[in-house]
């Protein structure tokens, strides 16, 4: 299809269905289309709400043209916000990543530079001496000795490289950032996914419930893709939807500046390093270990949220939240 036609049929309020959603994308990693029409594209969406069909088709589309990768992920996880929250908040899920596999599970962490924000978990990864890879046997290790390995996406999604100038150029978010915790090239078979609104939370509910995965997908009602602590958070797990509040997981509610994630990338490494290395703000790791209490909780259901945070403060002043962040560094 060309891209005038996709154009009039989108600008006519029309849907695409899940194989011209896929075939679109596939266009595009061809290169068929020039970066005004890939531009022009995009912009649709930031102008009307994606449907099912839609994202389910780009989805398909990104998991079939990904490099592959073969690692140990039934019993990993990972946590993945969508972004394009307009926060600008610290990497709270990327923290929460460290302290899970400080805490004994494995992570397959995908992410990517930030787009909508200022430090995206590539930045800060990069900026601290991480060198990303996507060769199997040291990724496979990288599971096996540190607990942890994060997978890049621009090295697992070539597909998208006429993409990332366009997005970056637009700096807002798109459909592009509800892709991202959808198209982990390992596919763990467990997710805590942060989503930026109710509506989005509602896509994922139907497209998680076709793999067979255990998620929590998370919508802070304050705007956050994540748990906040600012604000009551929805919560929706195996079909069950419920409300968690600071109260829940036994830490005082905190403000929007608690969280702040500083002007530059360099701001968001201090923060960074000074949470793993429990220097940091009581609220900053309340706020980490939040997140990973509920991600605790999915292979745990039997222990409280409040009893999950514990495990997860130990982790951090135990030492192994870092111990696991040094070893993947030097990896």
């Amino acid at each position: 299809m060309k891209m005038k036609e996709i154009l009039s049929k989108l600008h006519a309020h029309e849907r695409l269905d899940r194989s011209e959603a896929r075939s679109i994308l596939i266009g595009i990693s061809e290169e068929r289309y020039n970066a005004s029409q890939i531009a022009a594209f995009i912009s649709v969406y930031l102008m009307r709400s994606i449907s099912v069909e839609e994202l389910s088709g780009f989805q398909e589309a990104l998991l079939e043209l990904c490099v592959p990768i073969s690692l140990e992920a039934a019993e990993a996880i990972d946590v993945c916000g969508t972004g394009g929250d307009g926060k600008n908040t610290f990497n709270i899920s990327t923290l929460s990543a460290f302290v899970l596999a400080g805490a004994g599970k494995k992570v397959i962490k995908h992410g990517n530079y930030g787009v909508s924000s200022v430090c995206g978990s590539s930045n800060v990864l990069e900026h601290l001496g991480h060198k990303f890879s996507n060769e199997e046997d040291r990724l496979k290790k990288q599971l096996n000795t540190c607990n942890i390995t994060f997978l890049h996406a621009p090295l697992f999604h070539p597909a998208l490289k006429s993409v990332g100038p366009i997005r970056r150029d637009l700096g807002v978010k798109t459909f592009f950032n509800m892709l991202g915790p959808l198209v982990n090239p390992a596919q763990p078979g467990y997710q805590l996914v942060g989503v930026f609104n109710l509506k989005v939370a509602r896509l994922y509910q139907y497209l998680l419930a076709t793999r067979d995965v255990k998620e929590c997908i998370v919508h802070c009602l304050g705007g956050y893709d994540e748990i906040s602590l600012t604000s009551d958070a929805k919560i929706s797990q195996n079909g069950k939807e419920r409300l968690l509040s600071a109260f829940d997981f036994g830490v005082e509610s905190l403000q929007e500046t608690d969280i702040y994630g500083g002007e530059t990338v360099a701001d968001a490494a201090e923060i960074f390093v000074g949470v793993l290395k429990n220097e940091d703000t009581l609220s900053r790791k309340n706020v980490v270990c939040s997140n990973a209490a509920l991600a605790l909780q999915l292979y745990h259901p039997e222990i409280s949220l409040e009893d999950c945070h514990q495990m997860a403060i130990e982790s951090i002043e135990s030492g192994a939240a870092f111990d696991v962040f040094k070893k993947l560094i030097n990896s």
